[in-house]
Formats: structure tokens, C-alpha cells, sequence
């Protein structure tokens, strides 16, 4: 009896590509199986006559988009049609709960003895499955032939395959660079901008054919308008086939994150691809042996989509600040680099950053607690101090703080990119009673609290003692002025180089990062509040050339007299909040995040104390 497989992708153009591998191992392993691959219908050519699958099952993708679309009948019915299959393979992350709806009916419509897929606690329907270790722990294209194991097939890497037509542009005489200048309509700030790929256009084609290609809501019509040069516009001019023709003779493709791409490494062209918000780890060029670079200016905000098990900023920030600081400089020369060199192993191109290594505090005999997912420090000021000593005076990078409150961590739970800042950050310290109490409850111990306005005079007290310089950046126009006076006139010696009150505002941060590296200052001082603070100094990380950077809240408020403290003994007891309170009546909506704060640590104690039972439950067995 022939074995009967239903192969389900029905994600974006680039998805099917990097599944490729999968089903030629599949193929591999049981060259007499039917296989039918379930697909988007805008994506049905990518395998259209392809040798590794039998059948070709579509579905219009925009009946699917949202997740209660699969409950209208009519969709109900096509998926009732797919057929009977000994065996249906997902490859897909089961991302939402209510979305993984739609894979269990495709597997209930298959009528499936086994279904394949990975498992992240939502793939309740799966007989077998491995595990799902997150975006971009392995590539997407691995994650795929790791499940094609599942089925007996080889999971070694192997090429993706698609086909290849006939070229609607003759050969060139000179060498050819095909440009893709735009990123699919699922994501547009993955694009780079359509000034630096004129640019770069400009600058191939004296030397180069310059093709530029793409859908037509691609950006290549205002590239070709932007460049002085001549080029070849085939944007929605070419069939799926005929673009891989084109594609293949090309001595070098340049383009973002993108299916395009991804065809382009199909077809064993060099790529140069440019990522920002998306995640290179996860869906950088498959090239089993062939030639790619990726260029990126690596923030600490980036990746911000498709980050461990979740989606995060589908259409990354209002900055994009990720995307302008890779330069046309950066892709020239790693274009250079490719057409050099007869073999390129697979690497990673970002800013001239050294390496980071986090582990300073380690050295020093710094724990971490686990607070709703975010590494809390458990630190002392006196441990603090010594620590920004080592970072300022034998760094070679920056390294960002976070001044850590229970309103911080509730933020985060919602807004993944703010999430991801604080795993990412060289130290989170815990500036609030809150966290001292949330790790009690969880039986951990922080053993103080850590405060970004009692830190900033003390880091003031320690730089002008070791001549660090300091730039004060945020709070109210004439604030951060007026602090500075009065850290100078505290602490004798002490370097104020700059201050500034500007704004987080994206159209701002050229010109402030500018202002900062231009005084030469060692450590930045941030007051733009929370998550603002923190999101202004990962987006800029590389190029800040400050040793230190650290979010300090309404700090210079303090310091300059604008806000009262609150008396010590509150201060003691752990409710200075409440005198914040009584001060600015209007913070009660923010005060609201402190009970909510208290429920997910309770939460998240009932999860250890389920968890640790089942571990033990297990170990007696």
C-alpha cells in the first residue's frame, strides 16, 4: 500500500524554500510515497513540476488570515476536501493557541494515524513531534529536516531546490548584479531604503549590469528613479521561474530578508542580505556550501520579530534606526568580499563591534534572579560601583543598565521588544521593593534594592574620583542643567561634558547620538522613563561610543529639586511609591501595573511549584 503524506506549508514564498530540503529528504527516504504538499496558492509555483512532490493542494492564504477565518464554513468545507493521508507533516511554529486551531481540523480533516511537528506546548494534537526550541536557535530550514527525521529521512543539510525557467533578458557581457529592493508585503520594515540601494546601484554599475527585481509594490520603481546609472527594471515582469533564471545568472544578488532572497540562495547565486528587525539566525540565506553574507548593524533591540516562541514586532519600530545604520559602505564591501573569493564560508557582517561577553558580573560572584522572565541582578551598590569601574576603565564597548522596577517587568509582558532589551542588557538591578519582594515569594534573594536615583550621585561620587566623564541626556528642558550644577558643586572634580534634553523621538537620535560621541563622555546618563530610555539606548548601542549607558527614570528630577524624595523612613519602608502617589495624583494608572505585578509572581510561583512536583514526580519513577 503506498504511503500517503500531506506536507503542510502555508507560510510566505521564503518558508516553502527553506522547506525544500525537508522534501527532497523526504522524497529520499520514500521515493514511491504520494506526496502531497499543502500550500498558499500565490506560492504553488515555487514547486510547480517539481519532482519531489506528487500533488499540489492550494489554499487562498487572505481566507485564512485571521484566526476564527478557518471556523466560516466555506473554509470549513475546502478543508474537509484535503483527502485521507496515512501521515501529515506541520511545518510550521505553532504560535498562537487559537491559530493552532486551523492545523489540528487539517489534521482531523487528513484523517492522520500520525501527525508531525513541533512541539511548544500548543501542538496538543501531534502523535509525534520534537522540540521546539525557539526562532533562530537553528535555522528554519534545519527545523524542517529535523522533522523529515521524524519520518525516517536524512537530516543533514541539503540545498533547497526550485525551478528555473528561461531568462527574459539575454546574457550580459559584463558580470551581473540582480537588486531586490523590497521585502514581500508581509513585513516592509525589513526593507532597506530605496536612497541607499540607488546608492549602491550607482556605485555596482560601472562596473556590474544592474537588475533590479521584485513585485510591483516593491520599492525598485523609485530605486531606478533615484539612480544617475543605467539599470534593468524586471519588477512585475517575471514569472517565479523566469525570476530564478535571472536570478541564477547573476554573478551576485543584494537584497533584504525576503522570499526573493531566499531564491536567490536557491539557485547557488552569492547573496548579500540585509537584516534588521528579522531574525538572521532563523531565516538568513540557506547555502549548504555556497557563498552569503549577512549585514547587520546588530542593536540589542535586533532581532525584534520572530524572537524565541513568539512573533514580537511583525512590522519592527517606529525608529528603524536598525535598517539606517547599515550603510552602502558595509554592502560594497561585503559584495567585494564575495566576488573575491572562490568559496566564502557562511558569516554574519555587522558594525566593527568587538566581541560581546557578558560575564563580568559573573566573575564578580553576581547572581541573577528570574523575575516574570527578565534576570534581575542580585546586586549591592558597593558590587555596582565595582563593576562600572571594570566596564568604564578596561571595556572596549558599551554596556547597557537597567534600572529595573515591578512596573518595568509588567510592561514587558506586553510589549516583547521591551522584553527582549532587558534579557539582552548587560544588567538589570532592582530599583523597586517590589522586586525584593517578588524573589522572596519565589524563595530567591535580592539583597538589596538598587535605585537609579540614589545610583546616580554615587556613579557621580565614583567618576570624579576616577575622572570618568559623564553626559546627562532627557528630563524637562534645563534639568539635566541644572542636575549637572549641582553634581559638581556635591562631588569637586567631577567631568559633566555634556547635557542635553532632547527627545526618544527617532527623527532626534542622529544628531543626539552625535552630541553624546562628540563630548567623549564615558557614561550616559538616560531620563526619558521607561521603556523609552531603554529602547533609545539599545536602537543606538553600536554606535554610541560611551562605555556605559544606564535608563535613570525621574533621577535628575530628584537631584535638581524638581520632585521631592520621599521622606527616609518611607524610603525604608519600601513605599516611597506611595509618596510619588500623594505628589502626582495622575500616576495612579501606573500605580495600577503594582497589583497586577503581584499576581503574575504568583502566577509564576504556581508554575515552579507544579513544575518542580512533576520533575520530582518523575525522578521517582
Amino acid at each position: 500500500m503506498t504511503l500517503r503524506v500531506l506536507l503542510v506549508q502555508l507560510a510566505d514564498m521564503g518558508d516553502l524554500v527553506l522547506t525544500t530540503p525537508a522534501i527532497a529528504a523526504i522524497r529520499e527516504a520514500h521515493p514511491h510515497a504520494h506526496l502531497a504538499l499543502l500550500v498558499a496558492a500565490q506560492n504553488a509555483k515555487v514547486l510547480e513540476g517539481s519532482a519531489f512532490v506528487d500533488e499540489i493542494i492550494t489554499f487562498e492564504r487572505v481566507d485564512f488570515n485571521s484566526s476564527i477565518a478557518i471556523f466560516k464554513p466555506k473554509n470549513l468545507r475546502r478543508i474537509f476536501q484535503i483527502g485521507q493521508f496515512d501521515t501529515v507533516i506541520f511545518f510550521h511554529h505553532f504560535t498562537f493557541k487559537l491559530g493552532t486551531l486551523k492545523f489540528a481540523l487539517i489534521a482531523l480533516a487528513a484523517r492522520a494515524k500520525r501527525r508531525i511537528g513541533l512541539q511548544n506546548g500548543h501542538g496538543w494534537f501531534l502523535t509525534h513531534s520534537l522540540p521546539d526550541y525557539g526562532f533562530g536557535v537553528k535555522h528554519q530550514a534545519q527545523y524542517w529536516l529535523d522533522l523529515a527525521s521524524v519520518l525516517f529521512a536524512k537530516s543533514d543539510p541539503l540545498p533547497a531546490s526550485v525551478p528555473i525557467g528561461s531568462a527574459p533578458i539575454p546574457k550580459s557581457d559584463r558580470p551581473r548584479v540582480v537588486i531586490h529592493a523590497g521585502s514581500g508585503g508581509y513585513s516592509l520594515a525589513r526593507r532597506w531604503d530605496p536612497e541607499s540601494f540607488a546608492r549602491l546601484g550607482d556605485q555596482l554599475a560601472s562596473r556590474m549590469q544592474v537588475v533590479l527585481v521584485g513585485g510591483q509594490n516593491d520599492d525598485s520603481g523609485q530605486v531606478k528613479a533615484l539612480m544617475q546609472q543605467e539599470a534593468i527594471d524586471l519588477s512585475g515582469k517575471t514569472t517565479v521561474t523566469q525570476l530564478t533564471a535571472v536570478l541564477q545568472d547573476a554573478a551576485l544578488f543584494i537584497g533584504s530578508d525576503s522570499g526573493v532572497m531566499h531564491l536567490a540562495a536557491a539557485v547557488g547565486t552569492p547573496v548579500v542580505a540585509i537584516f534588521g528587525p528579522s531574525n538572521h539566525a532563523a531565516y538568513g540565506p540557506w547555502t549548504i556550501g555556497g557563498k552569503s553574507i549577512v549585514v547587520r548593524s546588530a542593536p540589542e533591540c535586533s532581532p525584534c520579530s520572530y524572537v524565541g516562541h513568539g512573533i514580537g514586532l511583525r512590522h519592527g519600530c517606529e525608529a528603524r534606526t536598525c535598517m539606517r545604520m547599515v550603510t552602502v559602505e558595509q554592502v560594497i564591501q561585503a559584495a567585494d568580499e564575495l566576488l573575491s573569493r572562490d568559496t566564502v564560508t557562511p558569516a554574519v557582517k555587522t558594525l566593527s563591534l568587538p566581541p560581546i561577553e557578558k560575564t563580568a558580573w559573573i566573575k564578580a560572584g553576581i547572581k541573577r534572579v528570574n523575575l516574570l522572565g527578565v534576570p534581575v541582578a542580585a546586586i549591592t551598590y558597593e558590587q555596582l560601583l565595582d563593576l562600572i569601574g571594570v566596564w568604564v576603565e578596561k571595556g572596549e564597548r558599551l554596556h547597557h543598565i537597567c534600572t529595573t522596577n515591578p512596573e518595568f517587568l509588567v510592561i514587558a509582558q506586553r510589549d516583547p521588544n521591551f522584553f527582549n532589551i532587558l534579557n539582552r542588557a548587560d544588567l538589570c538591578i532592582p530599583d523597586g521593593i517590589g522586586l525584593i519582594y517578588g524573589a522572596q515569594i519565589l524563595g530567591e534573594r535580592l539583597p538589596q534594592r538598587v535605585t537609579g536615583s540614589d545610583g546616580v550621585p554615587l556613579i557621580a561620587e565614583r567618576a570624579a574620583q576616577r575622572g570618568w566623564r559623564v553626559f546627562l541626556l532627557g528630563a524637562a528642558p534645563g534639568v539635566a542643567e541644572k542636575t549637572a550644577q549641582i553634581l559638581m558643586a556635591r562631588y569637586p572634580g567631577l567631568q559633566i561634558v555634556g547635557t542635553y534634553a532632547g527627545s526618544p523621538h527617532p527623527s532626534e537620535e542622529d544628531a543626539i547620538v552625535n552630541r553624546v560621541n562628540q563630548s567623549e563622555a564615558d557614561v550616559l546618563f538616560v531620563a526619558y522613563g521607561a521603556p523609552q530610555q531603554d529602547k533609545w539606548i539599545a536602537r543606538n548601542h553600536p554606535r554610541l561610543q560611551v562605555k556605559l549607558a544606564m535608563g535613570v527614570g525621574g533621577a535628575f528630577d530628584f537631584i535638581a529639586g524638581i520632585l521631592p524624595r520621599a521622606p527616609e523612613w518611607m524610603r525604608q519602608l519600601g513605599i516611597e511609591w506611595l509618596y510619588r502617589l500623594y505628589l502626582q495624583p495622575t500616576r495612579i494608572g501606573r500605580m495600577m501595573r503594582l497589583p497586577l505585578f503581584v499576581l503574575l509572581i504568583l502566577g509564576q510561583w504556581v508554575r515552579t511549584a507544579l513544575k518542580r512536583r512533576e520533575s520530582v514526580g518523575k525522578a521517582s519513577k
